[in-house]
Parts: C-alpha cells; structure tokens; sequence
C-alpha cells in the first residue's frame, strides 16, 4: 500500500519554512542591526526614500521569519509591558499633534524599528546577538577609519556628501560613516563593551579581538567627543562595580544594591541642590553653551503643553513648525533635543517622559541585576549598553531613533525574559509531574 503524497508542503509553507531557517534568521539579524548603523550612510546616499524602503523590506522579512519558528518561540510575557505602554502613548499623541503628518512618519518609523528589535531578542540567543553586533561593528568602525584615511591622508580631499572634513591628519575630530564625532564616539564606545565581551568569552579568535578593541579605541579617542569620554568614565566605574557585585556572595549581593540605589539617589539629589554651581562650571564649555540655548528654548514650548506634548515626531522636521523656529540658536537646522529625556518631555509630555523613565529604569534594572548574579559574563553586555545608553541621553538623543532605539529595545526585551514577575507566573502554570 502506497502512502498518500504529502500535499501539506505547498509552495507558502515552504517559503515560510524558508524565512524561519537558522541561516536566514542569521543574515536577517546582520541585515537589521548593519542598517540600523549605518542608516545615516544609507540616507546620504539613497535619501529617505531608500532608507524607509529597506526597513519596511526588513520588517516584512522579520514578520515571515516570526510565522516560520511560530512553534519553536516562547510568545509568553513576549514583550514588557513598559514598553507597549510607550508606544501606545505616543501613538495617543497622534490626537492632538501639531504636526500629523510628521508624528505618522516619526511613528512607523519608531514602531517599524521597535518590531526589529523585538524579532532579534526574541529569535536570537543573548550571545549570538553580542556576536552580530560585534560582526556588524567591526565593519562599520573599520569603514569609517578607512575613509577618514582615504579623505585626510591618502586625498587631502573632503566627502562632502558624508561629512568627513579630513581631519584625521590633525588628529581628529573624526565621525567617519555615522554623521557626527558625538555618534561616531557612542557607537565607538558600545563597540567597545561589544568587543571585550567577545574576547571574554572567547567568541572570536585572539587577534580578532585585539584588532577589535584598537579599532574601536583608536576611533573613540578620534572622534574627540567630549560626551563620549565622560561617558566613558560613567561605563568603566558601572564595570567595575558589577565586576565586583559578581564576587560578591549571593545573600549580601541584594544588600549592596540596596546601597548603591541609596548612594545614586543622594547622588542625584546633591547635583539637583548644586544644579546653578554645575551649569556655571559647564557653561564654560561652548558644547554645553549651545545644548543648554536649545534646552532653555525648549522648556518654553513644554510650557504650552506640559501634560501631553506636542506629539511624537522622532527626528526633527527642520521645515515644520516649531522645530524650523529653533534653527536660529546657532544659526543650523537641528534634529534632536541633545537630550533624549528633554526631546520625550517635548514631544509626548509629561505624562509620556514618565513612561518613558519608568521603561529605561525598569530594562536598566532587570539588566543590572542580571549581570551581577548570572554566571555568564555575557550578561554584563546587556547592562552595560543600557549605561552607554542612558548616560549618552543627558547630551544626545541616539536612544529614540534608529540604532539607539534598536539596542535600548533589544536589552529592555531580554531583560524582560530573563527576569519579569510575568515569568514567575509562568512558572507557576506550568503543570506538575505527578509520581508514580
């Protein structure tokens, strides 16, 4: 008796099968993360147009990959809550917007991005994520050295259409294929975490990682950003307190968060108390002059609507109003806050800048906690980019768009499954084995 043929592998089940295999989701997760970095390239060459086009073709992809593993992926507790409560918000925003068609844009962009981050945590293993981006970073850092090479030494010629003026020979700032030295200086920095964890845990060949690390030093130090090496400072004190917390023994490990949480509370109320002596002593910085002219004229427009915002717009639209009438404050059109924090107050008030604290906090502190009590030194990375992050926010505005947005969502989400009440719960339904 001749079995009957298989009919069930028609042509959509195989293309299904064919978005969920391992290999696709492999080059899929390089694909979003390598357009996430260079977006900025991407939209100097191909415009906007080319740029929204490869990430709508990105989502689609990463929606027919998800149906492809709809059976082997975990959906409980997917995403954290805090999260969707942001996007929700901003998708409120829509209501009373001054500037729909912009707040429509500015939307699907965060959303489109959003989904991005999503399908690489939840598809991919935290290491195998460390390794993508590493991939990714080696490629854009060594990219933008060449150029800079290419344009200052080899040319003595400017490329105007990515803004690299030439000046390595004079020892920088450079900004290579990211658009500024202070982006340049942040991706330098989280390829830094990137590549250390690599070496640590022996995920790339010895001179591989060296190069790595040079690279990735060598173009921090380059871009002369002076938000990057504060930040810096902040990212090697986190790591070398978590180095500790990671010795210290499990049942007075909790103690010392506690005093550490302590110690940044006063931290912060100290610099709230001192604020007029700090921005005396910054004021004499012309960066620090300049962020705070375009904060100061912020705080006017939040006063007009300090509970809801003007609406959700993510990169500035410098030919819309207000953006175009901020353009005067050093006399150049402006595409953030340089604050990530003053931009959400902005754009989705008061309201949405608590969601949005509340979110950043919640992914930081599950990250954190992660890091000091998993065994896996893998963990740090997570923890570690949230501090790069969150500490570039208070002078850059990277963490809402493109590829700061796609990490913050990335850590918030493994954070979140690894360490939620919803996995206790979980847990709990799970149902017994019962003895013989």
């Amino acid at each position: 008796m001749t079995a009957l043929p298989n009919h069930r592998h028609t042509v959509a089940a195989r293309v299904v099968a064919f978005f969920g295999d391992t290999r696709f989701v492999k080059a899929l997760t390089l694909a979003v993360l390598a357009t996430g970095f260079l977006s900025f390239l991407i939209r100097s060459t191909l415009g906007w147009p080319g740029l929204i086009g490869i990430v709508a073709m990105l989502v689609v992809f990463a929606a027919l990959s998800f149906a492809g593993r709809w059976r082997e992926l975990d959906w409980h507790g997917l995403l954290p809550i805090s999260l969707l409560i942001f996007l929700a918000w901003c998708l409120i925003t829509l209501v009373w917007s001054r500037y729909l068609p912009s707040t429509l844009n500015g939307l699907a962009y965060l959303v489109g991005y959003a989904f991005l981050g999503v399908y690489i945590a939840v598809v991919r293993d935290l290491i195998q994520i460390v390794r993508a981006v590493g991939d990714v970073l080696r490629v854009v850092l060594s990219a933008s050295l060449v150029l800079e090479i290419v344009s200052g030494v080899l040319l003595d010629v400017p490329i105007r259409f990515l803004g690299i003026t030439g000046g390595l020979p004079f020892g920088g700032p450079i900004q290579g294929v990211l658009g500024t030295r202070n982006a340049l200086g942040f991706v330098a920095l989280i390829a830094v975490v990137t590549f250390a964890i690599e070496f640590a845990t022996r995920s790339i060949r010895r001179g591989t990682g060296i190069y790595s690390l040079v690279v990735a030093g060598v173009a921090v130090v380059l871009s002369g950003s002076p938000v990057t090496f504060g930040v810096t400072i902040v990212t090697g004190v986190a790591t070398l307190i978590l180095l500790a917390l990671r010795r210290a023994a499990p049942e007075t490990r909790r103690g010392w968060h506690f005093i550490l949480l302590a110690v940044s509370l006063f931290a912060l109320l100290l610099a709230f108390l001192l604020r007029g002596r700090i921005l005396e002593v910054l004021s004499t910085r012309r960066e620090f002059t300049y962020r705070l002219e375009i904060w100061r004229e912020l705080w006017r427009l939040i006063e007009l609507n300090p509970l809801e915002g003007w609406g959700w717009a993510g990169f500035w639209r410098p030919n819309v109003s207000p953006f175009f009438a901020l353009d005067v404050i050093g006399n150049r059109s402006h595409t953030s806050a340089l604050n990530a924090f003053v931009d959400v107050y902005f754009q989705t008030g008061l309201i949405g800048f608590v969601i949005f604290v509340g979110f950043v906090g919640l992914a930081f502190g599950r990250a954190w906690v992660l890091a000091a009590s998993k065994k896996s030194i893998v963990f740090l990375w997570t923890a570690l980019v949230l501090v790069v992050l969150i500490a570039t926010s208070m002078a850059e505005s990277f963490i809402l768009v493109e590829y700061g947005w796609l990490l913050l969502v990335i850590c918030s989400v493994k954070a979140a499954r690894d360490l939620s009440w919803r996995g206790r719960l979980r847990r709990a339904d799970e149902p017994r084995a019962v003895g013989p």
